[in-house]
């Protein structure tokens, strides 16, 4: 008989280290800390394999990024690759993206909408924010609302 899967919240005080260290591994995958998984695992002292077998199933929970949904407002600069390489940092970052909506170019700019779920975000919203300002061609973000 398969075993059901259960989530729990469970202090990390009462875990294995090996759960905080994929963790770890984790956040600097997002931060780009680490080029790898491999550099990941090795600069937080486990291995490769104990990365890969729990890195689907230890979660950091942060209770403002826990499955909401959130919009964000995305100011672009109007030239190709911009809105993709804002999508692609968005999908590194494990959030889905339920709906975009880009309003024509004016003066150089573009200005879009994004609702995601966060349920699978790897980082907590304020932390997406940054790495969103990042992407080149990003002139401003901000989340402006949850439903």
């Amino acid at each position: 008989m398969p075993k059901e899967s259960v989530k729990l919240i469970i202090d990390s005080c009462v875990l294995p280290e090996v759960f905080l260290k994929v963790v770890k591994a984790k956040q600097m995958l997002v931060n780009k800390t680490a080029k790898s998984a491999a550099d990941a695992a090795r600069m937080c002292g486990i291995s490769r394999g104990t990365f890969y077998k729990y890195k689907d199933f230890v979660f950091e929970y942060n209770s403002a990024s826990g499955g909401r949904i959130i919009t964000i407002f995305v100011i672009l600069e109007d030239y190709p690759g911009v809105l993709s390489s804002l999508i692609s940092r968005l999908y590194e970052s494990g959030a889905n993206i339920l709906t975009i909506n880009q309003n024509i170019p004016v003066g150089g700019s573009a200005s879009v909408s994004l609702s995601i779920n966060t349920e699978h975000l790897q980082a907590d919203i304020s932390q997406l924010l940054s790495l969103l300002k990042e992407v080149d061609g990003v002139k401003s973000v901000e989340s402006i609302g949850s439903e």
